[in-house]
Formats: C-alpha cells, structure tokens, sequence
C-alpha cells in the first residue's frame, strides 16, 4: 500500500493532537482539517521540530486547534506566528476538574469530621488516618521518591518517563502533586469496602429483610464488589444485635468533583443534597465549586471575555489549586480566550485519535510508522 501524498498547504482550519506508538514510551502526531473532519498528514514523533518543519512546508493554517502541549504552543509560536490558536475547550475543563479533585482530597478530613458530627458543631481538622502498606501505596511512594531524585538531578520529564517506564503526564504529576494528596487517591483505588453499605443493610435488616443472599444481591446491584463471605460475619452481628452504628457514608472527592462540573439542573435531588452538604462542611469546596460552575459557564457559552476578570478572581481565592490551574491558564492567556470564544474545538481531532487506536488494535500494535501512516490516510 502506498499512503496517499499530502496536501501541499495545511488547511485553513488545523487540528493538532498526539497518539501513543506505545503508550509511555513513544508517540506520533495526527494533524486533522477540522473544517473537513479529515486527516491530512501523520508525524512520527510529537517534538516541536518536526510539527514546527510541517508547519513550514506546508503554509496556510490561519487557525490551529491544540491541546495544552507547550511543543506544539511552540512549534507554532515558531513557523506559523499569524495562525489563530485554540486552545481545546474539553481539556480545559478536564484541567479543572483535576484542580477540583485536588481540592476536595486536601478537605476530605472536614467532610468526615461534618458527617461524623452531624454538622452541627464547627469543623476542625484532624490527622488524616495512616494508609496501610498496601501495593498502590508502595508504588505511589516509590515512583514519587524516584520522580523527586531525578527531578532534583536535572533530568528532564521525557528522560524521568523514558528511564521509569511512564508516561510523562503520570511524572508530571508525581512532579507537581504533593505526596499526601497522591496517597489519597491511592485509597481510593483500593477494593470497596462493606462500610459504605451498612446504613443500607441495617435499614433492610430493620425492615424485617434478613435473608442473607436477598441482601448480598441488592447491595451487589447497588455497586459492591466483594464476595459474599465478606458479607456474612456482618450479618451474624445484626442477627446477634451486637453491629455497632453505621459509620457516616462520605463521597469521594471524585464524586463529589462529578456533581460540580456537571450542570445542577442535570443532578437528581439527592445529589444536589449531598454536594450542599459538602459545601457546608467545608467553606474551600464551595469556593472551588462556585469557581468551577463559573468557568464552565464561560466555556458552555463562550464567554472568553470573562476571562480574565475569572483569572483573578481564582488566584486571589484560597483554593490553592484551582489558584495554579488560573496562573496556568494566564501563560497561555490568547489561546484560552480563544477556545471560550470561537466555535472550534479539537473534537473532531479526538474523534481521529480514537480511529488511530482501533486500527493499531487491528494491527496489533506491531505496525511501524509507515505502515500504519498508510492505513491511517488510507482511511480518511
């Protein structure tokens, strides 16, 4: 098969995005017209040079849409300085919503001290509890200790991802996330377990439920995961009436960072209950969740020009995440304006690096670069 030749101009409209070879170790560019919704050419590496060569051979882009990569920023900052950048919209509420989550993990000890006082007493911090030495715990702490050695060294991220066999996003936040927040979320990967659904179980024993496989399928249906042995030393304390309380049932930062960056009106009335509960027992969550719905309020309706007047209002907050997520977004202050404003976005680019993926499963991942640039154009 011979890969048709590309255009000898970029489109007016560019879409720019990176796909994984091999995911953590090596990946191409994909460069799609966006007006057409078609792949115009495919680059092996995803370096500033080689976008920054493409860009030159092949004039034309008056409007480049990307992601946050600063190599393609600087590509085109480079060879194609008139071109219109935007930066995607999606990834930008993806960024947010990361910030969030930071967030709520920081506060999550006001949201178990708030449950387990009713909220009707002021909130204090306590310690957060020692993690067990569980597998995900030794590897966040050996990975982060790893990242921090190099980082301290002078390697460079795609050095540190090449040397330890990750992806330079999962260094970069090894690089830029503090130890106790990436030890929260390693707790929250653990395997659930029955605590969150004792309310439910002692309400359905109290109703006269008690039959031992009728309450293992409905706790089953509502998300547990373990195995029924697990249920049955619980269910001899019910039937003994020794089972203490039922711990407070706290949301997890990540659900709680779900009802925020979803529209309220599109969350059911026990979920606007729960995210109000969580605002009240911690005043850095609202903070972040008022943000939050600000920002996405500016995106859904683009709404670039307020920008700026936003910027300042989330540095200025204490929310010391969603602070660094706006002087993030100031160092690329245009492109960001412009993807709140104009209506393209990299959607269309995604589309084609999920197609990317599905012909290199049909390949099974052992094409080399010119083969699967061939089916790739091929294709389109």
């Amino acid at each position: 098969m011979e890969a048709p030749s590309a255009a000898g101009r970029a489109p007016r409209v560019l879409g720019v995005d990176e796909f994984a070879f091999r995911r953590g170790r090596r990946y191409g560019t994909i460069l799609v017209d966006v007006e057409a919704g078609q792949v115009v050419d495919v680059l092996p590496d995803r370096t500033s040079e080689t976008f920054a060569a493409w860009l030159t051979a092949h004039p034309g882009a008056e409007i480049i849409c990307r992601d946050r990569a600063s190599a393609y920023t600087k590509a085109i900052k480079e060879a194609a300085p008139d071109a219109m950048e935007i930066a995607d919209r999606w990834h930008l509420l993806q960024n947010l919503s990361g910030a969030v989550e930071k967030t709520c993990h920081q506060h999550r000890p006001c949201l178990k001290k708030y449950a387990e006082r009713g909220g009707d007493r002021p909130i204090q911090m306590p310690l957060v509890d020692a993690l067990p030495p569980t597998r995900i715990v030794q590897r966040v702490l050996q990975h982060h200790a790893e990242v921090a050695r190099m980082v301290a060294v002078g390697h460079p991220l795609s050095d540190i991802a090449r040397r330890l066999g990750l992806d330079r996003k999962t260094v970069r936040r090894y690089r830029d996330t503090g130890l106790d927040h990436l030890l929260d979320s390693a707790r929250d990967r653990r395997p659930e377990k029955l605590d969150a659904f004792k309310p439910f179980l002692q309400q359905q024993y109290a109703a006269g439920i008690t039959n031992g496989r009728t309450l293992f399928q409905q706790i089953r249906e509502r998300g547990f995961r373990g195995g029924y042995s697990t249920l049955t030393p619980y269910l001899r304390t019910l039937k003994a009436g020794t089972a203490p309380a039922a711990p407070a049932e706290i949301p997890s930062p990540r659900r709680i960072t779900s009802w925020i960056m979803r529209n309220r009106e599109r969350l059911s009335t026990q979920e606007v209950e729960h995210l109000d509960q969580a605002r009240l027992a911690c005043p850095d969550i609202a903070r972040a969740c008022d943000l939050a719905r600000a920002f996405t309020d500016l995106a859904r309706n683009r709404r670039g020009w307020l920008l700026p007047a936003w910027i300042r209002q989330a540095e200025q907050s204490d929310v010391l995440p969603v602070a660094k997520f706006a002087a993030f977004l100031r160092q690329d202050l245009d492109a960001v304006t412009a993807g709140l404003t104009h209506e393209w976005s990299s959607g269309r680019v995604e589309g084609h690096v999920n197609r990317v993926k599905t012909i290199k499963r049909a390949m099974y991942g052992r094409a080399g670069f010119r083969l699967l640039r061939t089916r790739i154009l091929a294709r389109t």
